[in-house]
């Protein structure tokens, strides 16, 4: 590499001008590289996401009311069918039983319809781990419950005041 020192005035300073061009080079490459990868990169699926509002839920009497907490003292999940503290295997059991005598009150499986079959409405405490609330529904899954859902505060803008 070659240094230029002097001129021709017989100064023997060095330049101090930078030769940007190799810089510009090589900053060019890196923008082309870029442009390239980027789309390569981030990849994404259409997805329409559905759009939350409050609905209130239609209270049957035959739908499960689970309620679902955490003891921070031991570290256990606690379930509570309505007000019934139960554990995963009388969970369990307390399901499969529901579901048998609500298809024998309709006449058997050959007579059941969709609307039939109860759902399962679970209300898990914000500060619940999710194993907890995870581990409910998957029992409550395994029972044969094909509804599943969650209760939720609504939030306080969605809520209309009706007038009389």
């Amino acid at each position: 590499m070659a240094m230029s020192v002097g001129g021709d005035g017989g100064d023997e300073k060095p330049m101090s001008d930078i030769n940007t061009t190799p810089l510009v080079d090589v900053m060019l490459v890196l923008l082309i590289i870029f442009l390239i990868a980027v789309p390569v990169v981030v990849q994404t699926i259409d997805l329409q996401l559905p759009k939350v509002a409050f609905e209130p839920t239609t209270t049957k009497p035959e739908n499960v009311s689970l309620s679902v907490t955490y003891d921070k003292n031991d570290g256990r999940c606690l379930v509570y069918w309505n007000l019934t503290k139960v554990n995963s295997s009388e969970l369990l059991d307390r399901a499969v039983a529901k579901l048998k005598a609500d298809i024998e009150k309709v006449g058997g499986v050959e007579n059941l319809k969709p609307e039939d079959l109860p759902e399962v409405h679970i209300r898990g405490d914000i500060n619940t781990p999710y194993r907890c609330i995870g581990g409910t529904i998957y029992t409550m899954q395994m029972a044969g419950f094909p509804k599943v859902g969650f209760i939720s505060q609504p939030d306080p803008s969605d809520i209309k005041v009706q007038r009389l």
